[in-house]
C-alpha cells in the first residue's frame, strides 16, 4: 500500500496545532504546536521519530511563520512528496455545512460569513487556510467543521425562545461545537463495547472548553454549547450558562462596557473565576487536596453543573446505555470523573475506584463494575485522526 499522509492543522488565535498523519494507520508521522505567536518568545515544538525538539521562532511570528517553519521540518523530513491533502479544522460552519468539505472559494466566503459567530477562532482558521495554500498549491484542502456533527439535532433543541425573526434573518441558535471529538469517541464507544445499532450515549468533552453531546443511534440530538462556545457547563475560563439580566445588572448598575463583560464570561469566570487560583485543573486539584476551600468550591460548581446536564439529556435519549469522558480533564482527572458519577449514583451505576484511577493518561477503559446498569468509561479523544480521515476521502473522490 503506498504511503499516503495528511497534514492536519488547528489554528488557534495564537496557537498552531499540526499532525502529519499516516491514512492508512493513524500513524504520527510528525506532530507539534507553535505556541504564544505574536509575542517576543513564540517557539514552536514537535516530535518526530520519538524525539522531542523546541525552536524559538522570530519575535512577533505569525501563523505564517509558524507555517513556512513547519513545511520546512516537513521537507527536511522527506514527508512532502507522500502529503496527498489538507485538513484544517474550523471551529464555525453555521447551517451550511453538514459535513467537510474540500475548501473552494465559496467554502472561504462561507467561513468568513460565519466568522462574526466565532471571532476568535474562524479567522485564525481561514489564516491557517491561506498560508497552507500558499505553501502547498497543488494538495487538496479541507475543512472539517466543529459544527457540522450537531447539524442533526431537532429543531426544538437547536432554536431559542427568542423572537423567530432573529434565526431566520440573523441564524441564531444552538449550534454546538468539539463535534469531532464527540463524533469520534461516541464512534468509538459503540465499536469498543459492541452497542447495537440503536444506542444511547452521552459524551463529555471536558478541557479548558467543555460541552456534553447527547447522541442516539450516531446522531447528535442535543448538546450544551450554543450559538458560541460560551454557553453551557462551567469550563475552565467561560462561566457557562448565566442569568442574561446579569447583562445588564453589569453595564446599567456596575457601569461594565459590553466588551469589559464578554472578556470577563469568556477570560475570567469558570475554573479560574471561582478559585482565584488557575484555570488549569491540575492546580485546583492540588489546592483542593491541600485543604484550599476556594479550589473545592470551584470543583463542586464544576462538577454539579455537569451532572445536571448529564441527567438533563436523559430527557432526549429517554435512557442512556453509556457515558464517555474525553478531552483534557475527562481523561486525565479520577477525582472529577469519581464526583460526577457520585451526583449520578442514582442512575444504577457503581464506581470501580480502581479502574477510574487506571483510565488516566491516555488509558481507555470502562470505569464503572460489571453490575452496573449503565457503563461509564474513558475514551481519549482523537480529533486529528478524524479530520485527517476525512481529508483523505474527499482527496480521493476528486
Amino acid at each position: 500500500m503506498s504511503e499516503q499522509h495528511v497534514l492536519v492543522l488547528n489554528c488557534g488565535s495564537s496557537s498552531l496545532k499540526f499532525a502529519v498523519i499516516d491514512a492508512n494507520n493513524a500513524q504520527e508521522l510528525l506532530s507539534g504546536l507553535a505556541e504564544r505567536l505574536h509575542n517576543d518568545d513564540a517557539v514552536i515544538k514537535y516530535k518526530i521519530a520519538g524525539s522531542k525538539h523546541q525552536n524559538a521562532l522570530t519575535a512577533k511570528a505569525d501563523h505564517k511563520v509558524a507555517i513556512d517553519t513547519l513545511v520546512s521540518l516537513i521537507r527536511e523530513h522527506k514527508l512532502a512528496d507522500s502529503l496527498i491533502a489538507v485538513g484544517h479544522r474550523v471551529v464555525h460552519g453555521g447551517e451550511q455545512f453538514t459535513g467537510s468539505q474540500v475548501i473552494t472559494d465559496d467554502v472561504i466566503a462561507a467561513i468568513m460569513k460565519t466568522a462574526q459567530l466565532a471571532p476568535l477562532h474562524n479567522p485564525a482558521n481561514l489564516t491557517g487556510i491561506k498560508a497552507a495554500q500558499q505553501a502547498f498549491p497543488a494538495l487538496t484542502q479541507v475543512a472539517v467543521f466543529d459544527t457540522a456533527f450537531h447539524q442533526s439535532m431537532p429543531k426544538h433543541a437547536y432554536l431559542y425562545a427568542l423572537p423567530y425573526a432573529l434565526y431566520k434573518e440573523q441564524g441564531v441558535r444552538r449550534y454546538g461545537f468539539h463535534g469531532t471529538s464527540h463524533n469520534y469517541v461516541s464512534a468509538k464507544a459503540v465499536e469498543v463495547l459492541g452497542l447495537a445499532n440503536s444506542h444511547r450515549i452521552i459524551t463529555a468533552h471536558l478541557g479548558n472548553g467543555c460541552s456534553v453531546c447527547a447522541i442516539k443511534d450516531g446522531n447528535s440530538v442535543d448538546t450544551s454549547m450554543g450559538l458560541t462556545p460560551l454557553e453551557g457547563v462551567v469550563m475552565g475560563t467561560r462561566s457557562g450558562d448565566i442569568d442574561p439580566g446579569l447583562f445588564d445588572f453589569l453595564t446599567v448598575q456596575l457601569g461594565y462596557s459590553s466588551q469589559e463583560v464578554s472578556s470577563m464570561l469568556n477570560k475570567d469566570s469558570g475554573l479560574l473565576g471561582i478559585s482565584e487560583l488557575s484555570n488549569d485543573c491540575r492546580t485546583i486539584e492540588e489546592a483542593h487536596l491541600e485543604g484550599n476551600t476556594q479550589a473545592t468550591l470551584a470543583l463542586d460548581i464544576f462538577c454539579y453543573r455537569l451532572a445536571k446536564q448529564i441527567a438533563a439529556y436523559l430527557v432526549p435519549l429517554s435512557g442512556l446505555d453509556v457515558l464517555v469522558f474525553t478531552g483534557g480533564i475527562g481523561e486525565n482527572s479520577d477525582i472529577i470523573r469519581a464526583k460526577v458519577l457520585t451526583h449520578l449514583s442514582f442512575l444504577g451505576w457503581q464506581l470501580d475506584p480502581q479502574k477510574n484511577t487506571e483510565a488516566r493518561f491516555g488509558n481507555m477503559g470502562v470505569i464503572t463494575t460489571a453490575d452496573s446498569n449503565i457503563k461509564a468509561m474513558v475514551i481519549p479523544t482523537n480529533e486529528e485522526w478524524m479530520i485527517c480521515q476525512d481529508a483523505a476521502r474527499l482527496a480521493k473522490e476528486l
